[in-house]
């Protein structure tokens, strides 16, 4: 018997991961090191929309997910964009080129207040685009039974769409909540998801997280606590 395969698939908690990529205060807060250059009318006129977005819609439902998965025994995992030496030598030349500098132990390299880790969930400095690039977050994954993993954080199109692509080709199921992820413009952030629709599973956030607490019973929990 032929068994048809399809990314278009629940999670299964037990092997499930929540990734974060570069929600962190060297790019999505107003003072990061991204802006340093930049005057206040020149941010609102370059980045007014991503701001408006991720404070509205893309952080909170990114708050959610970090609730829920904690809840339902899923791992949470981040990665930011860090040096691994003080003057940036190690980064890619892309980087180089682009001029993403975050030094090592930078405060630009904490993630937003909101989603701070806790214990001791990991978090992946890299100084490329995709994280499966420049740090060992695949050989990490293995070692923790990881075979479904939700993508959430920014840019739409830029290092989300990257981590999205490589982790596929890598072998997982990836579920891209497509109200949690940001970027630059509404056209941008469209084309994005058109365009890597074919890797992924697409949900709201609202859908995923009847998913994450129908599967984990975080949800019948949480009510029972009330």
């Amino acid at each position: 018997m032929t068994v048809k395969l399809s990314r278009e698939v629940p999670i299964e908690p037990a092997h499930a991961a929540l990734l974060f990529v570069d929600v962190q205060k060297y790019n999505c807060s107003w003072e990061g090191g991204e802006y340093a250059e930049l005057t206040a009318a020149e941010k609102e006129r370059r980045f007014g929309y991503f701001f408006r977005v991720f404070r509205d819609s893309a952080l909170p439902n990114m708050v959610r997910l970090q609730q829920a998965c904690r809840r339902g025994g899923i791992e949470v995992t981040y990665t930011v964009v860090e040096n691994l030496t003080l003057d940036g030598r190690d980064r890619s030349l892309d980087y180089k080129i682009s001029g993403f500098s975050v030094p090592k132990g930078s405060p630009d390299a904490a993630m937003v207040d909101e989603l701070a880790p806790v214990g001791d969930e990991i978090v992946f400095p890299k100084t490329s685009s995709s994280v499966f690039i420049s740090t060992n977050i695949d050989y990490v994954l293995r070692n923790l039974g990881v075979r479904y993993l939700i993508i959430a954080g920014c840019l739409t199109d830029q290092c989300v769409d990257s981590a999205v692509r490589d982790a596929c080709d890598l072998g997982y199921l990836v579920t891209v909540p497509t109200d949690a992820v940001v970027t630059q413009s509404a056209e941008r952030h469209e084309w994005s998801l058109k365009n890597n629709r074919g890797y992924c599973r697409q949900v709201t956030t609202a859908a995923l997280l009847e998913e994450i607490e129908r599967l984990t019973g975080a949800g019948a929990a949480r009510a029972a606590a009330r």
